[in-house]
């Protein structure tokens, strides 16, 4: 399903009118060309070396050109067409390995005396037959750019004297690449993708821009051991699939994984893609909320966010007239191959709904300064050892989508909520995007609870300070921060708190320590003023009532309880208050 996925979306782009938009051809790909040769109609060099490059930030970026199909290699010798590294078209050694370099510039020379003859008579693959009967790299040697050719043994093509497209650009090599391509096998198989009769693709092309995986790229399909192999068939004949099918998912992973895709967004180890059978926003809005808006354009999260309740609120990803079906794949390393870490797919209306209840279980009690947009990034930093991204779980980026896109059914990893807590312990500190955390967690975990219950539900938690909610845990967070306020009001400017000392044993082992903090409190009620004193007792004895007792252990959802009850209040405590409230504690 995923490969026909992919080959409807490289259908909907190649037939895109817009030719910016449009994906290649069949037999083509856009190649980014750094240094290009000019040459005249007797196969002349004409210095010096064309270069392409741009700077972008650090890097120099070669221009993009539309050319025949790299094929491909490993760590044999193949040629392609009209274009390749400096090794395959000078016949240059740039790593030590002559001999190899021989071959390298013989398969050049041969792949091109293979197209048809009315291709070779064309006046540009005429002028580069010429050009490399007789390549004069003593004239080359004089080029500013011979230093950095032998060093990095670039990518490089030809282009005849007052043309504007490369030599392989011309519509009769592409054809004729096409024709070739479709020629390769004479045995049809059964294609598993487009379910039609096609030549079966023995080696599918390779998958780029997966982070972590190889940088000449990783496979989807591979059967390279005969281990893998069945019933004698080798490499792509155990599961057929065409070549125009093979092309086409592999062309269109290639362009959703591409390094100026607005349609992939990195979620952990996982290089999670977005696509929709027709065009539509949520190609580009998911990854905007899932991933982290680039720094040039710190608001795009928060565009998309509004975007996503407009949509939902108009109608428009919540109507059932809404069934474009939408799809997301997340894909991680393993080895020399890809592996499918997830892949979800749903129509617009039910992947909208589910994510406007994420990011609602999201929505929590926040400072002035503290951003209204939690990315999913900034969520697992925040949960993450030192806030750094390296200390993220590899899987649990992956985890978290899959449990926000699949729906209520799914509950969010284990280990999101387990990161959150630890982090609050260890730091003895309940930050914003932790409460975020832990508040989506539960309430998630209390509607599944509530869904499978027949007996008393429990009460899900509001994104502000919920006086009335009668969880224990909760009530006891909210007991703690009331206490953390008495001490620093009484000793204005303390370096270290209650928080400090206690924060870890009261949200896991209360009954060893509220008794003590309980009776320290009188000491510092001592020192406020009479008003103040009341209302603090009062709100001390209105949250005690619904404590029977101080439980020996908190289990682990019980402590995501108690941090949440400890936020909301201290979040309260810094609410801005009503004229008649500033009076009463006066």
């Amino acid at each position: 399903m995923i490969l026909q996925a992919l080959n409807d979306y490289y259908r909907r782009k190649a037939a895109d009118p817009d030719p910016a938009r449009r994906l290649p051809a069949f037999g083509l790909e856009e190649k980014e060309i750094p240094f290009i040769l000019e040459i005249d109609a007797a196969g002349r060099w004409l210095p010096p070396i064309r270069d392409t490059r741009r700077k972008e930030g650090k890097r120099l970026l070669g221009q993009r050109f539309l050319v025949p199909q790299a094929v491909k290699r490993a760590s044999g010798i193949a040629a392609n067409l009209l274009w390749d590294t400096a090794e395959y078209v000078l016949g240059v050694d740039t790593r030590g390995k002559p001999e190899r370099v021989v071959e390298q510039h013989a398969a050049f020379r041969a792949r091109i005396e293979a197209l048809p003859e009315s291709t070779t008579a064309l006046s540009g693959v005429v002028a580069v037959r010429k050009f490399l009967d007789a390549v004069d790299i003593a004239a080359l040697e004089s080029d500013p750019l011979w230093p950095e050719i032998l060093e990095g043994n670039p990518v490089m093509s030809f282009r005849l004297q007052g043309e504007v497209e490369l030599v392989c650009q011309h519509p009769a090599v592409a054809l004729a690449t096409a024709t070739m391509e479709e020629g390769e096998s004479s045995d049809s198989a059964f294609c598993l993708v487009s379910g039609a009769m096609a030549p079966a693709e023995r080696l599918h092309a390779a998958i780029k821009g997966v982070w972590g995986a190889q940088s000449s790229g990783a496979n989807v399909v591979s059967f390279n051991l005969d281990a893998f192999n069945s019933y004698g068939k080798r490499q792509g004949a155990n599961a057929p699939v065409g070549k125009p099918a093979a092309f086409a998912y592999t062309t269109a992973l290639n362009h959703l994984l591409g390094r100026d895709s607005r349609q992939r967004v990195q979620v952990g180890d996982a290089s999670t893609v977005f696509w929709a059978e027709r065009s539509s926003d949520f190609e580009t809005l998911v990854p905007d909320l899932f991933g982290e808006s680039p720094k040039d354009d710190p608001d795009r999260g928060a565009r998309a966010l509004d975007a996503l309740y407009r949509s939902i609120h108009s109608g428009r990803f919540v109507s059932d007239e809404d069934a474009t079906r939408c799809h997301v794949l997340g894909l991680a390393p393993n080895a020399a191959r890809i592996a499918v870490r997830f892949w979800q797919t749903g129509t617009a209306a039910e992947l909208g709904a589910r994510l406007r209840r994420h990011f609602d279980d999201l929505d929590v009690a926040r400072g002035p300064n503290d951003p209204r947009y939690l990315s999913l990034f900034r969520l697992l930093a925040g949960i993450a050892v030192q806030g750094k991204a390296d200390n993220i779980p590899p899987r649990l980026g992956g985890d978290v989508v899959r449990a926000v896109l699949a729906g209520e059914d799914v509950a969010y990893p284990t280990a999101l909520l387990q990161g959150a807590v630890g982090r609050c312990r260890a730091e003895q500190r309940v930050t914003y995007p932790r409460a975020a955390v832990l508040k989506a967690c539960l309430n998630r975990s209390i509607r599944n609870a509530n869904r499978n219950s027949t007996s008393a539900t429990e009460k899900e938690f509001a994104p502000m300070l919920d006086t009335a909610h009668p969880s224990p845990a909760y009530r006891l967070g909210r007991l703690f921060a009331v206490l953390e306020k008495i001490q620093e009001e009484a000793s204005p400017g303390l370096n270290a708190t209650i928080r400090d000392r206690y924060y870890g044993a009261a949200s896991s082992t209360p009954v060893a320590v509220f008794t003590t903090l309980l009776r320290l409190k009188n000491h510092h009620l001592g020192k406020l003023s009479p008003g103040r004193r009341v209302n603090l007792e009062r709100l001390i004895g209105e949250i005690m009532g619904g404590i029977a007792d101080f439980p020996r252990q908190l289990p682990l959802p019980e402590q995501g309880r108690f941090a949440l009850g400890y936020y909301h209040q201290r979040q309260d405590f810094y609410t801005p208050k009503t004229t008649s409230e500033s009076s009463e504690e006066k």
